[in-house]
């Protein structure tokens, strides 16, 4: 019959609709605060009743699950679009790693503190969700094994290091550079801890001194 929706039309409209109503949560998170959200908030964004949003996300859960998913995917994007780009001096490639991350949570802190920091009560992402993240962290495993660093636990290390610096920065500086300046000297700390050779810089500095 003329005029009626086909099932892919009436999918692409669904999926069309659960993106507005995602963007419009990471709006709400950006203004108000990653636990503050509520659905009475996301609906008024997107002009629909609060009930309305359950044809489309079975809980407010759901929808951070979403948002969880949507991000790691986003930085893994981002990081298969720069990686053929990184230096190949092991230091420079893990400065530029470093800044990476960094430049990109400080950039978006809603999106560090839902997809790293526990701050939403009984919140765990799904494992469909949280599959982007553990990507991401294989791209870094290989990086990390192919400057000869294999120590699970130098991963956690560097883990924790760049990520609280981040969070340092955004608790105490936020909009600022503060904590933006000791990375270079944090990621030189952790090299010298895992026993990478010094750069060609570092190397022509120090027969200068």
């Amino acid at each position: 019959m003329l005029g009626t929706p086909t099932s892919s039309r009436i999918a692409a409209r669904r999926e069309a609709t659960q993106r507005e109503i995602l963007a419009a949560a990471w709006d709400a998170a950006r203004e108000q605060g990653v636990a503050q959200l509520t659905l009475r908030d996301v609906a008024e964004r997107v002009g629909m009743r609060p009930p309305s949003l359950y044809s489309h996300f079975a809980s407010k859960h759901a929808i951070y699950d979403a948002m969880f998913g949507q991000g790691w995917a986003a930085y893994l994007e981002a990081c298969r679009a720069t990686r053929p780009s990184l230096p190949p001096e092991p230091r420079a490639r893990l400065r530029a790693i470093a800044h990476q991350y960094f430049d990109y949570s400080v950039a978006d802190p809603a999106w560090f503190q839902l997809l790293n920091q526990r701050l939403v009560p009984g919140f765990e992402p799904s494992a469909e969700s949280y599959a982007p993240s553990l990507a991401v962290i294989e791209i870094l495993r290989e990086e990390m094994e192919e400057m000869g660093i294999t120590d699970a636990a130098a991963m956690d290390l560097w883990v924790a290091l760049v990520g609280g610096l981040v969070a340092s920065q955004l608790a105490n500086d936020p909009g600022g550079g503060r904590y933006r300046l000791l990375l270079d000297r944090a990621v030189e700390m952790y090299a010298d801890h895992v026993g990478l050779p010094l750069g060609t810089t570092h190397r022509a500095e120090e027969e200068n001194s």
